[in-house]
């Protein structure tokens, strides 16, 4: 194991080392609200795109939204010239993950380093979750009205058989529980429609299947969300890592991408008490599909500070405290070890017994109860098996959310809020 002190962005280069070759990094958070994680990951993640030729960014964020970014990172038609203005029309709760002033920073630093190459070296920013039901329904509409006003019929029957539920789909999902309300064939019908035009080159084609996959996924998900246990939770991060296949393969055979998503998602499942759940995630299907080799998995962790998260679900966001971590813990341990910031690259035959073994490992999502550390918040983890590399903040401080308007968004399911 190698640890390396944290000052300047030049301190990464041992990590840069371990990851330089792999097709895909993935980096995570164990906060959705702490500023240090998102500049040490942005700092991170320049040097990736800048040195080792990285396509494209891809966040626990919905494809819509997201897309809107893309388009003014990379200079597309219609694109906002100022990143900040496509962020701030992030209106799902929690919107403090994406429009923030952080990653307006990096966003303009990518539009600036994209502007200054041939399109088709432009590195992109993609949004990779399922819940944009409606958002995705809409961008098929556009894109249909457009392009094949003869393929409208089974956007229209798709949102005919949704429309009864409203913004509420999860009442969807409890309504297929027990009459015939599913959409399912109405979604597979459109699905198939925007996949035959998928296969004729050009950003708005692929885009439209795109949402279309994000409507097929949001389908099953809500279905399975009702019924409890953790089918939901492995649709999303199948739906994810899906793609995130897709996207390697949009940019072609040598194309490269980096994730920002929760550690939950992003540290190997397989090494934590997922397992047991009989729950998967993007970091375990990764390693899975593309092989340990050509996937680096990244953790964040700190011991104390401040972070932006909400009591409850859908209520505003606050800065919270987050309390000294409990005793036995990760947090704890590095606290005692580590100095106040610091990379760790796993592996060799040198790692002590705190990096093989099972340790508790905090994990905060939007909706937090620093009250709760006593007994949640935690989870069981082999911190060398979970992640290849992991990143040490002893104190964080809480990020700088852009001020928007924001609409409440579907229940997340277990984890609560990752």
């Amino acid at each position: 194991m190698l640890v390396q002190r944290l000052g300047a962005p030049s301190d990464f280069d041992p990590l840069l080392e371990r990851v330089r070759d792999a097709r895909v990094v993935m980096i995570g958070e164990s906060t959705h609200g702490s500023y240090d994680y998102y500049r040490l990951r942005e700092q991170l993640t320049r040097r990736l795109i800048a040195e080792c030729g990285f396509s494209f960014v891809a966040v626990e964020g919905d494809w819509p939204d997201c897309d809107r970014v893309h388009r003014s990172v990379t200079g597309a038609p219609g694109g906002a010239p100022d990143p900040q203005t496509a962020l701030e029309g992030f209106e799902r709760w929690p919107t403090w993950m994406w429009a923030n002033a952080e990653v307006a920073r990096f966003c303009r630093w990518m539009r600036a380093w994209n502007l200054e190459r041939p399109e088709d070296q432009r590195a992109g920013f993609h949004g990779l979750d399922v819940y944009s039901l409606w958002e995705s329904m809409q961008a098929i509409f556009d894109y249909l009205g457009e392009e094949d006003p003869t393929s409208l019929e089974a956007a229209q029957d798709a949102y005919r058989c949704f429309e009864p539920y409203g913004k509420r789909v999860e009442e969807y999902g409890a309504a297929s529980r027990f009459v015939s309300a599913r959409c399912e064939e109405e979604v597979v019908r459109l699905l198939a429609r925007t996949r035959e035009q998928a296969l004729s080159d050009g950003p708005d084609r692929f885009s439209a299947w795109q949402n279309a996959e994000v409507v097929a996924g949001a389908e099953r998900y809500y279905r399975a969300m009702v019924a409890g246990g953790p089918d939901s939770w492995n649709i999303r991060d199948t739906h994810m890592q899906d793609t995130l296949d897709r996207l390697l393969d949009r940019y072609g055979p040598d194309a490269r991408g980096i994730v920002w998503a929760h550690n939950t998602h992003v540290g190997d499942a397989r090494a934590t008490d997922m397992t047991a759940d009989g729950m998967i995630n993007i970091g375990q299907l990764a390693r899975e599909r593309h092989g340990d080799d050509a996937v680096a998995l990244i953790g964040f962790g700190s011991y104390r500070g401040t972070a932006i998260a909400a009591p409850r679900w859908g209520s505003p966001a606050e800065a919270m405290i987050v309390p000294p971590a409990r005793e036995g813990s990760v947090e704890r341990r590095l606290h005692e070890l580590m100095p106040e910031r610091a990379v760790l690259v796993f592996g060799g035959d040198d790692q002590p017994g705190w990096v093989t073994g099972i340790a508790d490992h905090r994990a905060i999502g939007v909706v937090y109860d620093p009250s709760f550390e006593s007994w949640g918040n935690y989870v069981p983890t082999r911190l060398g098996e979970r992640y290849d590399a992991f990143i040490w903040c002893d104190e964080t401080t809480a990020l700088h959310p852009l001020p928007v308007p924001a609409v409440s968004g579907e229940m997340e399911t277990y984890p609560a809020g990752v």
